[in-house]
């Protein structure tokens, strides 16, 4: 009972450690790969907001073996993330864009207008 009551305030201790595993297979990628990867992975964690761990946990995932695969090719950091490293990672981050923090903020904005706009009238004759 008292491991359901802690993970439920800290999160789940199997995502925490594959986190880290992931940390880990990024901190063993080869220059100048880990560095792009960790300054990506940085990005995402500011820009991200994503909400859900499983996601987030399935999209670092995804993004170390995108690093490790392009490793095994030989494949240079530029053809990966493209002359604008922050259109990559906004794209990239667009696929796992599931539920995220500022949704509710984004509803409850438009409830307010809505609800400030027909206590106006503007609805029916603006």
């Amino acid at each position: 009972m008292a491991a359901k009551w802690i993970e439920t305030i800290v999160g789940s201790l199997e995502q925490k450690k594959q986190y880290k595993h992931h940390m880990a297979r990024i901190e063993a990628l080869p220059e100048p790969c880990r560095s792009a990867a960790k300054a990506l992975q940085r990005y995402f964690m500011y820009r991200g907001g994503l909400l859900d761990g499983d996601t987030l946990i399935t999209m670092l995932g995804d993004f170390v073996d995108l690093w490790e695969r392009a490793v095994a090719d030989g494949t240079p950091v530029r053809a990966i993330v493209g002359d604008d490293p922050v259109e990559f990672a906004e794209t990239f981050l667009q696929a796992y864009s599931g539920r995220q923090w500022i949704d509710k903020e984004r509803e409850r904005l438009r409830k307010a207008i809505d609800i400030a706009a027909g206590a106006n009238g503007e609805e029916s004759g603006a």
